[in-house]
Protein backbone atom coordinates (compact mmCIF):
# COMPACT_ATOMS: atom_id res chain seq x y z
CA UNK A 1 0.00 0.00 0.00
CA UNK A 2 1.25 3.49 -0.77
CA UNK A 3 1.44 5.52 2.47
CA UNK A 4 3.21 8.51 0.96
CA UNK A 5 1.59 11.78 2.03
CA UNK A 6 -0.36 10.34 4.98
CA UNK A 7 1.77 12.38 7.36
CA UNK A 8 4.25 15.17 6.61
CA UNK A 9 7.71 15.84 8.05
CA UNK A 10 6.53 19.20 9.42
CA UNK A 11 3.59 17.67 11.32
CA UNK A 12 4.15 17.84 15.05
CA UNK A 13 3.69 15.16 17.67
CA UNK A 14 3.77 14.65 21.40
CA UNK A 15 4.26 11.43 23.34
CA UNK A 16 2.22 10.47 26.40
CA UNK A 17 2.37 7.37 28.60
CA UNK A 18 -0.16 6.68 31.33
CA UNK A 19 0.73 4.19 34.03
CA UNK A 20 3.89 2.21 34.56
CA UNK A 21 5.55 -0.19 32.18
CA UNK A 22 5.97 -3.80 33.26
CA UNK A 23 9.43 -4.53 34.63
CA UNK A 24 10.09 -7.07 31.87
CA UNK A 25 8.50 -5.15 29.01
CA UNK A 26 11.71 -5.28 26.87
CA UNK A 27 11.45 -9.07 26.87
CA UNK A 28 7.85 -8.85 25.69
CA UNK A 29 8.75 -6.45 22.91
CA UNK A 30 11.68 -8.55 21.70
CA UNK A 31 10.39 -12.12 22.03
CA UNK A 32 6.63 -11.74 21.78
CA UNK A 33 5.66 -8.59 19.86
CA UNK A 34 8.56 -8.38 17.40
CA UNK A 35 7.76 -11.67 15.61
CA UNK A 36 4.29 -10.27 14.91
CA UNK A 37 5.09 -6.65 14.05
CA UNK A 38 8.62 -6.66 12.73
CA UNK A 39 11.68 -4.69 13.74
CA UNK A 40 10.61 -1.23 12.50
CA UNK A 41 7.40 -1.11 14.55
CA UNK A 42 9.16 -2.18 17.75
CA UNK A 43 11.95 0.30 17.05
CA UNK A 44 9.38 3.10 16.63
CA UNK A 45 7.71 2.17 19.94
CA UNK A 46 11.00 2.24 21.82
CA UNK A 47 12.00 5.53 20.18
CA UNK A 48 8.72 7.19 21.19
CA UNK A 49 9.07 5.74 24.67
CA UNK A 50 12.50 7.27 25.20
CA UNK A 51 11.41 10.56 23.61
CA UNK A 52 9.54 11.35 26.83
CA UNK A 53 12.88 11.63 28.64
CA UNK A 54 13.99 14.50 26.37
CA UNK A 55 11.78 17.08 28.16
CA UNK A 56 10.64 18.59 24.88
CA UNK A 57 7.05 19.54 24.14
CA UNK A 58 6.32 19.31 20.42
CA UNK A 59 8.61 17.79 17.85
CA UNK A 60 8.21 17.22 14.13
CA UNK A 61 8.17 13.90 12.33
CA UNK A 62 11.40 14.91 10.66
CA UNK A 63 13.02 14.10 14.01
CA UNK A 64 11.72 10.54 13.82
CA UNK A 65 13.07 10.21 10.29
CA UNK A 66 16.52 11.17 11.55
CA UNK A 67 16.34 8.88 14.58
CA UNK A 68 15.09 5.80 12.74
CA UNK A 69 16.80 6.47 9.40
CA UNK A 70 13.77 5.24 7.46
CA UNK A 71 11.31 7.08 5.14
CA UNK A 72 8.20 8.70 6.54
CA UNK A 73 5.84 6.28 4.77
CA UNK A 74 7.52 3.37 6.58
CA UNK A 75 7.16 5.22 9.88
CA UNK A 76 3.46 5.64 9.18
CA UNK A 77 3.10 1.94 8.36
CA UNK A 78 4.91 1.01 11.58
CA UNK A 79 2.60 3.35 13.51
CA UNK A 80 -0.47 1.62 12.11
CA UNK A 81 0.87 -1.76 13.21
CA UNK A 82 1.44 -0.47 16.74
CA UNK A 83 -2.10 0.91 16.82
CA UNK A 84 -3.63 -2.30 15.52
CA UNK A 85 -1.81 -4.55 18.00
CA UNK A 86 -2.76 -2.31 20.95
CA UNK A 87 0.54 -0.58 21.77
CA UNK A 88 -0.41 2.91 20.62
CA UNK A 89 -3.40 5.24 20.40
CA UNK A 90 -3.25 8.22 18.06
CA UNK A 91 -5.20 11.44 18.39
CA UNK A 92 -5.20 14.05 15.64
CA UNK A 93 -5.61 17.76 16.36
CA UNK A 94 -5.70 20.11 13.39
CA UNK A 95 -5.20 23.85 13.67
CA UNK A 96 -4.77 26.61 11.14
CA UNK A 97 -1.01 26.52 11.66
CA UNK A 98 -0.26 22.79 11.67
CA UNK A 99 -1.47 19.26 12.27
CA UNK A 100 -0.57 17.85 15.69
CA UNK A 101 -0.62 14.18 16.68
CA UNK A 102 -0.79 13.00 20.28
CA UNK A 103 0.78 9.55 20.55
CA UNK A 104 -0.50 7.82 23.68
CA UNK A 105 1.69 4.79 24.34
CA UNK A 106 -0.03 1.71 25.71
CA UNK A 107 1.84 -0.56 28.07
CA UNK A 108 2.75 -3.87 26.45
CA UNK A 109 1.67 -7.02 28.18
CA UNK A 110 4.08 -8.64 30.52
CA UNK A 111 5.15 -12.05 29.17
CA UNK A 112 2.76 -13.83 31.53
CA UNK A 113 -0.21 -11.63 30.59
CA UNK A 114 0.66 -11.87 26.90
CA UNK A 115 -0.04 -15.60 26.94
CA UNK A 116 -3.33 -14.97 28.71
CA UNK A 117 -4.57 -12.98 25.70
CA UNK A 118 -6.14 -15.57 23.40
CA UNK A 119 -5.57 -13.76 20.13
CA UNK A 120 -1.98 -12.67 20.69
CA UNK A 121 -0.90 -16.05 21.98
CA UNK A 122 -2.52 -17.85 19.03
CA UNK A 123 -0.90 -15.44 16.56
CA UNK A 124 2.51 -16.01 18.11
CA UNK A 125 1.94 -19.76 17.91
CA UNK A 126 1.26 -19.58 14.18
CA UNK A 127 4.20 -17.27 13.52
CA UNK A 128 7.01 -19.03 15.37
CA UNK A 129 5.80 -22.63 15.35
CA UNK A 130 4.88 -25.14 17.98
CA UNK A 131 8.33 -25.95 19.41
CA UNK A 132 9.51 -22.36 19.79
CA UNK A 133 6.12 -21.35 21.19
CA UNK A 134 6.28 -24.03 23.88
CA UNK A 135 9.85 -23.03 24.72
CA UNK A 136 9.01 -19.35 25.16
CA UNK A 137 5.80 -20.06 27.05
CA UNK A 138 7.61 -22.39 29.43
CA UNK A 139 10.25 -19.71 30.05
CA UNK A 140 7.76 -16.99 30.85
CA UNK A 141 5.42 -18.95 33.15
CA UNK A 142 -4.37 -0.16 34.85
CA UNK A 143 -3.65 2.94 34.11
CA UNK A 144 -6.04 5.90 34.62
CA UNK A 145 -7.35 7.46 31.46
CA UNK A 146 -6.95 11.14 30.77
CA UNK A 147 -10.27 12.92 31.35
CA UNK A 148 -9.35 15.81 29.04
CA UNK A 149 -10.22 15.06 25.40
CA UNK A 150 -7.19 15.05 23.13
CA UNK A 151 -9.10 15.22 19.84
CA UNK A 152 -10.67 12.75 17.48
CA UNK A 153 -9.57 9.16 18.08
CA UNK A 154 -8.15 7.94 14.75
CA UNK A 155 -6.39 4.83 16.10
CA UNK A 156 -6.39 2.06 13.50
CA UNK A 157 -8.05 -1.21 14.44
CA UNK A 158 -6.65 -4.67 13.88
CA UNK A 159 -8.96 -5.26 10.93
CA UNK A 160 -7.89 -1.97 9.30
CA UNK A 161 -4.25 -3.00 9.08
CA UNK A 162 -3.95 -6.79 9.11
CA UNK A 163 -5.65 -9.86 7.80
CA UNK A 164 -4.78 -13.30 9.09
CA UNK A 165 -6.65 -15.35 6.48
CA UNK A 166 -8.74 -14.56 3.45
CA UNK A 167 -12.39 -14.96 4.57
CA UNK A 168 -14.63 -17.04 2.34
CA UNK A 169 -17.72 -14.95 3.04
CA UNK A 170 -18.14 -11.19 3.22
CA UNK A 171 -20.67 -10.57 5.98
CA UNK A 172 -22.59 -7.49 6.97
CA UNK A 173 -21.99 -6.73 10.61
CA UNK A 174 -22.77 -3.79 12.86
CA UNK A 175 -19.24 -2.56 13.52
CA UNK A 176 -18.20 -0.16 16.27
CA UNK A 177 -14.71 0.96 17.17
CA UNK A 178 -13.42 -0.45 20.44
CA UNK A 179 -10.63 1.40 22.25
CA UNK A 180 -11.02 0.67 25.95
CA UNK A 181 -9.42 -2.79 25.87
CA UNK A 182 -5.76 -3.66 26.11
CA UNK A 183 -4.24 -5.76 23.37
CA UNK A 184 -5.19 -5.69 19.67
CA UNK A 185 -7.70 -2.99 18.74
CA UNK A 186 -10.62 -4.94 17.25
CA UNK A 187 -13.94 -4.05 15.68
CA UNK A 188 -16.84 -5.13 17.86
CA UNK A 189 -19.70 -7.04 16.25
CA UNK A 190 -23.41 -7.30 16.82
CA UNK A 191 -24.06 -10.49 18.83
CA UNK A 192 -27.84 -10.47 18.32
CA UNK A 193 -27.54 -13.46 15.99
CA UNK A 194 -25.72 -15.42 18.71
CA UNK A 195 -28.28 -14.39 21.33
CA UNK A 196 -31.12 -15.68 19.13
CA UNK A 197 -29.30 -18.94 18.51
CA UNK A 198 -28.76 -19.54 22.23
CA UNK A 199 -32.34 -18.52 23.12
CA UNK A 200 -33.74 -20.98 20.59
CA UNK A 201 -31.87 -23.76 22.44
CA UNK A 202 -33.01 -22.54 25.88
CA UNK A 203 -29.44 -21.62 26.86
CA UNK A 204 -28.90 -18.60 29.16
CA UNK A 205 -27.16 -16.34 26.67
CA UNK A 206 -26.08 -13.72 29.23
CA UNK A 207 -23.97 -16.32 31.00
CA UNK A 208 -22.34 -17.38 27.73
CA UNK A 209 -21.97 -13.93 26.17
CA UNK A 210 -20.16 -12.21 28.99
CA UNK A 211 -17.88 -9.27 28.22
CA UNK A 212 -14.74 -11.42 28.27
CA UNK A 213 -16.36 -14.15 26.18
CA UNK A 214 -17.56 -11.64 23.59
CA UNK A 215 -14.03 -10.36 23.19
CA UNK A 216 -12.73 -13.92 22.90
CA UNK A 217 -15.31 -14.74 20.21
CA UNK A 218 -14.44 -11.54 18.34
CA UNK A 219 -10.75 -12.40 18.51
CA UNK A 220 -11.25 -15.91 17.13
CA UNK A 221 -13.51 -14.65 14.33
CA UNK A 222 -10.87 -12.11 13.33
CA UNK A 223 -7.98 -14.52 13.74
CA UNK A 224 -9.38 -17.41 11.71
CA UNK A 225 -11.75 -15.50 9.41
CA UNK A 226 -14.73 -17.60 10.57
CA UNK A 227 -18.30 -17.07 9.46
CA UNK A 228 -21.06 -16.59 12.00
CA UNK A 229 -22.47 -20.09 11.57
CA UNK A 230 -18.98 -21.56 12.14
CA UNK A 231 -18.52 -19.57 15.37
CA UNK A 232 -21.98 -20.62 16.54
CA UNK A 233 -21.01 -24.27 16.04
CA UNK A 234 -17.78 -23.76 17.99
CA UNK A 235 -19.60 -22.05 20.89
CA UNK A 236 -22.13 -24.86 21.17
CA UNK A 237 -19.33 -27.41 21.04
CA UNK A 238 -17.44 -25.70 23.89
CA UNK A 239 -20.39 -25.31 26.30
CA UNK A 240 -20.10 -27.16 29.58
CA UNK A 241 -22.89 -28.91 31.46
CA UNK A 242 -23.36 -25.70 33.47
CA UNK A 243 -23.83 -23.70 30.22
CA UNK A 244 -20.51 -21.88 30.57
CA UNK A 245 -17.98 -21.45 27.78
CA UNK A 246 -14.85 -23.59 28.08
CA UNK A 247 -12.16 -21.24 26.77
CA UNK A 248 -9.64 -23.89 25.71
CA UNK A 249 -12.31 -26.07 24.10
CA UNK A 250 -13.60 -23.05 22.16
CA UNK A 251 -10.15 -22.11 20.85
CA UNK A 252 -9.43 -25.69 19.82
CA UNK A 253 -12.82 -25.93 18.10
CA UNK A 254 -12.17 -22.71 16.14
CA UNK A 255 -8.78 -24.00 15.02
CA UNK A 256 -10.25 -27.37 14.00
CA UNK A 257 -13.03 -25.71 11.97
CA UNK A 258 -10.49 -23.49 10.26
CA UNK A 259 -8.21 -26.40 9.33
CA UNK A 260 -11.12 -28.51 8.11
CA UNK A 261 -12.62 -25.81 5.89
CA UNK A 262 -9.30 -24.44 4.62
CA UNK A 263 -6.90 -27.35 4.44
CA UNK A 264 -3.98 -25.53 2.84
CA UNK A 265 -4.45 -22.12 4.47
CA UNK A 266 -2.13 -20.75 7.14
CA UNK A 267 -2.65 -18.16 9.85
CA UNK A 268 -0.14 -15.31 9.50
CA UNK A 269 -0.19 -11.64 10.39
CA UNK A 270 -0.05 -9.93 6.98
CA UNK A 271 -0.36 -6.21 6.30
CA UNK A 272 -3.20 -5.38 3.97
CA UNK A 273 -2.12 -4.27 0.50
CA UNK A 274 -5.46 -2.92 -0.61
CA UNK A 275 -7.32 0.05 0.74
CA UNK A 276 -9.97 -0.38 3.42
CA UNK A 277 -13.19 -1.57 1.69
CA UNK A 278 -15.14 0.87 3.83
CA UNK A 279 -13.27 3.75 2.20
CA UNK A 280 -13.55 2.48 -1.37
CA UNK A 281 -16.30 3.81 -3.62
CA UNK A 282 -18.90 1.30 -4.73
CA UNK A 283 -18.14 -0.07 -8.17
CA UNK A 284 -20.74 -0.33 -10.89
CA UNK A 285 -21.81 -3.78 -11.96
CA UNK A 286 -19.51 -4.85 -14.81
CA UNK A 287 -21.19 -5.56 -18.13
CA UNK A 288 -18.46 -6.89 -20.40
CA UNK A 289 -15.63 -9.33 -19.74
CA UNK A 290 -13.16 -6.47 -19.94
CA UNK A 291 -15.06 -4.53 -17.27
CA UNK A 292 -15.12 -7.63 -15.08
CA UNK A 293 -11.36 -7.95 -15.46
CA UNK A 294 -10.86 -4.25 -14.63
CA UNK A 295 -13.02 -4.55 -11.50
CA UNK A 296 -11.12 -7.65 -10.37
CA UNK A 297 -7.78 -5.92 -10.87
CA UNK A 298 -9.07 -2.95 -8.83
CA UNK A 299 -9.97 -5.06 -5.80
CA UNK A 300 -7.54 -8.00 -5.79
CA UNK A 301 -4.04 -8.00 -4.30
CA UNK A 302 -0.92 -8.79 -6.36
CA UNK A 303 -0.45 -11.97 -4.33
CA UNK A 304 -3.97 -13.16 -5.11
CA UNK A 305 -3.50 -12.25 -8.78
CA UNK A 306 -0.34 -14.35 -9.05
CA UNK A 307 -2.08 -17.26 -7.36
CA UNK A 308 -5.07 -16.98 -9.71
CA UNK A 309 -2.81 -16.93 -12.77
CA UNK A 310 -0.94 -20.00 -11.46
CA UNK A 311 -4.15 -22.04 -10.98
CA UNK A 312 -4.31 -21.51 -7.23
CA UNK A 313 -0.68 -22.33 -6.41
CA UNK A 314 1.07 -20.21 -3.81
CA UNK A 315 2.94 -17.18 -5.10
CA UNK A 316 6.69 -17.49 -4.61
CA UNK A 317 8.43 -15.29 -2.05
CA UNK A 318 10.87 -14.13 -4.73
CA UNK A 319 8.08 -12.84 -6.99
CA UNK A 320 6.35 -11.10 -4.08
CA UNK A 321 9.64 -9.50 -3.02
CA UNK A 322 10.18 -8.14 -6.54
CA UNK A 323 6.63 -6.76 -6.64
CA UNK A 324 6.94 -5.10 -3.22
CA UNK A 325 10.25 -3.52 -4.19
CA UNK A 326 8.88 -2.10 -7.45
CA UNK A 327 5.69 -0.80 -5.79
CA UNK A 328 7.78 0.93 -3.13
CA UNK A 329 10.38 2.48 -5.41
CA UNK A 330 7.99 3.52 -8.20
CA UNK A 331 4.97 4.36 -6.02
CA UNK A 332 2.49 2.43 -8.16
CA UNK A 333 -1.01 1.92 -6.72
CA UNK A 334 -2.09 -1.69 -6.24
CA UNK A 335 -4.57 -1.75 -9.20
CA UNK A 336 -1.91 -0.36 -11.56
CA UNK A 337 0.59 -2.93 -10.29
CA UNK A 338 -1.94 -5.68 -10.98
CA UNK A 339 -2.34 -4.55 -14.59
CA UNK A 340 1.44 -4.35 -14.95
CA UNK A 341 1.85 -7.93 -13.68
CA UNK A 342 -0.85 -9.17 -16.03
CA UNK A 343 0.66 -7.27 -18.97
CA UNK A 344 4.22 -8.50 -18.37
CA UNK A 345 3.15 -12.13 -17.94
CA UNK A 346 1.26 -12.03 -21.25
CA UNK A 347 4.17 -10.38 -23.06
CA UNK A 348 6.86 -12.75 -21.69
CA UNK A 349 5.12 -16.14 -21.92
CA UNK A 350 4.11 -16.13 -18.21
CA UNK A 351 7.61 -15.26 -16.95
CA UNK A 352 7.87 -12.49 -14.35
CA UNK A 353 11.01 -10.66 -15.45
CA UNK A 354 12.25 -8.15 -12.88
CA UNK A 355 14.15 -6.07 -15.44
CA UNK A 356 11.11 -5.88 -17.72
CA UNK A 357 8.84 -5.02 -14.78
CA UNK A 358 11.14 -2.20 -13.63
CA UNK A 359 11.42 -0.77 -17.14
CA UNK A 360 7.66 -0.56 -17.67
CA UNK A 361 6.94 0.46 -14.06
CA UNK A 362 9.17 3.52 -14.34
CA UNK A 363 7.35 4.50 -17.55
CA UNK A 364 3.92 4.03 -15.98
CA UNK A 365 4.99 5.90 -12.86
CA UNK A 366 5.93 8.93 -14.97
CA UNK A 367 2.54 8.65 -16.70
CA UNK A 368 0.93 9.05 -13.22
CA UNK A 369 -1.53 6.16 -13.64
CA UNK A 370 -3.91 5.71 -10.72
CA UNK A 371 -6.55 3.10 -11.62
CA UNK A 372 -6.64 -0.28 -13.32
CA UNK A 373 -8.74 1.13 -16.15
CA UNK A 374 -6.22 3.90 -16.86
CA UNK A 375 -3.37 1.39 -16.82
CA UNK A 376 -5.20 -1.00 -19.14
CA UNK A 377 -6.00 1.75 -21.66
CA UNK A 378 -2.39 2.94 -21.49
CA UNK A 379 -1.14 -0.62 -22.10
CA UNK A 380 -3.47 -0.99 -25.10
CA UNK A 381 -2.14 2.22 -26.62
CA UNK A 382 1.43 1.01 -26.12
CA UNK A 383 0.65 -2.30 -27.84
CA UNK A 384 -1.07 -0.52 -30.74
CA UNK A 385 1.83 1.92 -31.11
CA UNK A 386 4.30 -0.97 -31.12
CA UNK A 387 2.23 -2.77 -33.79
CA UNK A 388 2.11 0.32 -36.00
CA UNK A 389 5.86 0.86 -35.64
CA UNK A 390 6.48 -2.78 -36.56
CA UNK A 391 4.26 -2.56 -39.65
CA UNK A 392 5.97 0.66 -40.69
CA UNK A 393 9.41 -0.97 -40.44
CA UNK A 394 8.25 -3.98 -42.48
CA UNK A 395 6.74 -1.72 -45.14
CA UNK A 396 9.98 0.27 -45.38
CA UNK A 397 11.98 -2.94 -45.76
CA UNK A 398 9.69 -4.24 -48.53
CA UNK A 399 9.93 -0.94 -50.42
CA UNK A 400 13.70 -1.07 -50.15
CA UNK A 401 13.82 -4.61 -51.58
CA UNK A 402 11.46 -3.63 -54.40
CA UNK A 403 13.55 -0.60 -55.28
CA UNK A 404 16.68 -2.73 -55.23
CA UNK A 405 15.23 -5.13 -57.83
CA UNK A 406 14.61 -2.21 -60.26
CA UNK A 407 18.10 -0.72 -60.07
CA UNK A 408 19.78 0.27 -63.40
CA UNK A 409 22.66 -2.02 -64.39
CA UNK A 410 25.65 -0.15 -65.91
CA UNK A 411 26.61 -0.89 -69.56
CA UNK A 412 30.16 -1.87 -68.65
CA UNK A 413 28.77 -4.53 -66.29
CA UNK A 414 26.52 -5.89 -69.07
CA UNK A 415 29.45 -5.95 -71.59
CA UNK A 416 31.67 -7.77 -69.12
CA UNK A 417 28.94 -10.28 -68.44
CA UNK A 418 28.33 -10.82 -72.19
CA UNK A 419 32.07 -11.26 -72.90
CA UNK A 420 32.36 -13.75 -70.10
CA UNK A 421 29.37 -15.65 -71.40
CA UNK A 422 30.68 -15.72 -74.99
CA UNK A 423 34.12 -16.88 -73.86
CA UNK A 424 32.53 -19.65 -71.86
CA UNK A 425 30.47 -20.68 -74.90
CA UNK A 426 33.64 -20.66 -77.14
CA UNK A 427 35.56 -22.74 -74.65
CA UNK A 428 32.74 -25.22 -74.36
CA UNK A 429 32.46 -25.52 -78.20
CA UNK A 430 36.24 -26.09 -78.53
CA UNK A 431 36.08 -28.82 -75.91
CA UNK A 432 33.16 -30.45 -77.72
CA UNK A 433 35.00 -30.48 -81.10
CA UNK A 434 38.09 -31.95 -79.48
CA UNK A 435 35.98 -34.66 -77.84
CA UNK A 436 34.33 -35.50 -81.21
CA UNK A 437 37.74 -35.82 -82.89
CA UNK A 438 39.01 -38.17 -80.18
CA UNK A 439 35.91 -40.38 -80.46
CA UNK A 440 36.25 -40.51 -84.28
CA UNK A 441 39.92 -41.51 -83.97
CA UNK A 442 39.07 -44.34 -81.56
CA UNK A 443 36.27 -45.61 -83.84
CA UNK A 444 38.65 -45.58 -86.85
CA UNK A 445 41.27 -47.54 -84.93
CA UNK A 446 38.68 -50.07 -83.80
CA UNK A 447 37.35 -50.65 -87.36
CA UNK A 448 40.87 -51.18 -88.77
CA UNK A 449 41.67 -53.80 -86.17
CA UNK A 450 38.45 -55.68 -87.00
CA UNK A 451 39.27 -55.82 -90.75
CA UNK A 452 42.65 -57.36 -90.07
Amino acid sequence: MNYIGKILPVDGYTVILYGNLPVDYPKSLTHLYQPLLGMKAVMLYQTLLHEMDMDSDIQTHHTLMNYLNIPLDEIYEARLKLEAIGLLKTYEHKTAEQTLYHYVLQCPFSPRNFFQDAMLSQLLYHHIGNEKYKQIKAHYVNSKANTQPLGQNITATFGDVFHTVQPDLQQDRSIQRVTENAGPQLDSIDFSWMEQALKSRMIPYKRVLSKDNKRLITQMMQLYGLAEYEVEKCVLWALTDENTLDIDEFKDACHDVFKTARKQATVQLVAKLSEDPKQQPELEQPRTKEEQLVQKLETISPKELLEDLSSGNYASEQDLKVIREIMTTQGLPTPVMNVLIHYVLLQTNMKLSKAYLEKIASHWSRANLKTAKEAMMFAKKEIERYRQDSEKKQSTYRNYRKQGSQEVVPDWFKDRKQKKSSSNQTASSVDLDREKEEIATLLQQYSNSVKK
